[in-house]
């Protein structure tokens, strides 16, 4: 898979911006594991969890890149439960 499987159709504003920043990082390492957590989840995460994406994805990629495959540890004021699912899922993705 080389792009994006959702339509932002029947997504609001905030998810279609979110869904299209995941997709375009910079790297496509990063378009890959972001991509395709957002294609799987953005459209049920809460406003909340939105807070932290839009939060999360202001770091570098290679600084992400490298706590999401564990070569660095995370910035601590990065740190949340949705990053931890993000680990989860690019773990997941990974293995298959």
């Amino acid at each position: 898979m080389t792009g994006s499987t959702r339509s932002s159709s029947g997504l609001d504003d905030r998810r279609k911006r979110l869904l299209f920043r995941c997709w375009h990082r910079g790297t496509r390492e990063m378009d890959l594991i972001l991509g395709r957590f957002a294609d799987a989840e953005i459209a049920g995460l809460s406003e909340g969890e939105l807070t932290q994406l839009e939060h999360l994805i202001e770091l570098p990629d290679p600084d992400l890149y490298a706590a999401l495959t564990g070569d660095k540890p995370l910035a601590p004021d990065y740190a949340s439960a949705l990053y931890d699912r993000i680990k989860a899922f690019r773990a997941v993705e990974h293995d298959a």
